[in-house]
């Protein structure tokens, strides 16, 4: 997921979309752990995008914070 599409997010969509990423984060680990998993690749990508989400709205937080 690229950073433009995540700020056209509002933020409840944002928290919905971090849950949903953090539970197939689970889904994938337990894969891995059980070598279903082929593309491993996809462990590093999840994170990375949850983390890109959670950074956006910590971002937004700061910014209302300072506009106050």
């Amino acid at each position: 997921m690229k950073i433009y599409e995540i700020r056209e997010m509002s933020d409840d969509e944002i928290i919905k979309r971090i849950k949903e990423e953090e539970s197939n984060l689970v889904d994938l680990r337990f894969q891995h752990e059980l070598k279903n998993l082929t593309n491993t690749a996809k462990l590093k990508l999840v994170k990375k995008d949850i983390a890109k989400m959670k950074t956006i709205l910590r971002q937004r937080e700061l910014s209302k914070e300072q506009n106050k």
